[in-house]
C-alpha cells in the first residue's frame, strides 16, 4: 500500500503542474515522486474521401527534431474532448469533420504524468479553418492510411498518440497483418 506523506506544488505554468510527492511505500521506506498534471488532450485521425490521413509535420523543442503526427490538442477549461478535437481539427489542419467518433483513450506517460489523451477519427472533412495558435508552425501531409499503418508498424514513425491512434483504428479496420 502507498501513503502520501506529503505533497508539494513544484512548479505551475500555463499547460501543466509539476507535483512533488513524498510517499511511504512497503515497509515503511519513503520515496519520492515527481507527477506533472495536466488537464488532459485529444489526437484526431482525420481521413479524407480519398482515405488519406491529413498529417502534420512539426518541430519539437523537447526531441529537438521534426515530427510527422496526427493532429492533437490540450482540453481548454470547460471544453469537451469532442469540442477540443473539433477545435483542434480547425486550427491545426482548417478542417471541419462532419463525422468524429472517439476509437480509445490512453495514459502517454503514466510513470509521471496524469495526461489522458482521447483519440478520434474525423471524416467528412471540409475546410473551415481556426487561426492557429501562435507558436505552432505546421506543414501538411497526407497519407493513404494503409501506407501510414505499415510505417507505424516499422517504426517509421515514433509519435506515441499517432503510433496508438493508427494502430487502434487498424486493428479496427481488420488491418491485423500491416
Amino acid at each position: 500500500m502507498h501513503e502520501i506523506v506529503s505533497n508539494e506544488l513544484g512548479y505551475e505554468g500555463r499547460l501543466l503542474k509539476l507535483r512533488v510527492e513524498t510517499v511511504r511505500v512497503g515497509g515503511g521506506q519513503t520515496v519520492t515522486r515527481e507527477v506533472i498534471e495536466h488537464p488532459g488532450s485529444v489526437s484526431i485521425v482525420p481521413i479524407d474521401d480519398e482515405d488519406r490521413v491529413i498529417l502534420v509535420r512539426q518541430y519539437r523543442p523537447a526531441v529537438a527534431n521534426m515530427l510527422f503526427e496526427i493532429p492533437a490538442g490540450t482540453l481548454e477549461p470547460g471544453e469537451s474532448p469532442e469540442e477540443t478535437a473539433l477545435r483542434e481539427l480547425r486550427e491545426e489542419i482548417g478542417m471541419r469533420a462532419e463525422r468524429l467518433r472517439e476509437i480509445g483513450s490512453y495514459y502517454l506517460a503514466p510513470g509521471y504524468s496524469s495526461e489522458l489523451m482521447h483519440a478520434y477519427v474525423a471524416s467528412g472533412l471540409r475546410p473551415a479553418p481556426l487561426p492557429r495558435d501562435l507558436d505552432e508552425d505546421i506543414r501538411l501531409e497526407s497519407i493513404p492510411f494503409t501506407e501510414l499503418a505499415e510505417q507505424v508498424v516499422r517504426g517509421v514513425l515514433r509519435d506515441a498518440k499517432t503510433v496508438s491512434a493508427v494502430l487502434l483504428l487498424a486493428y479496427e479496420r481488420g488491418l491485423h497483418g500491416c
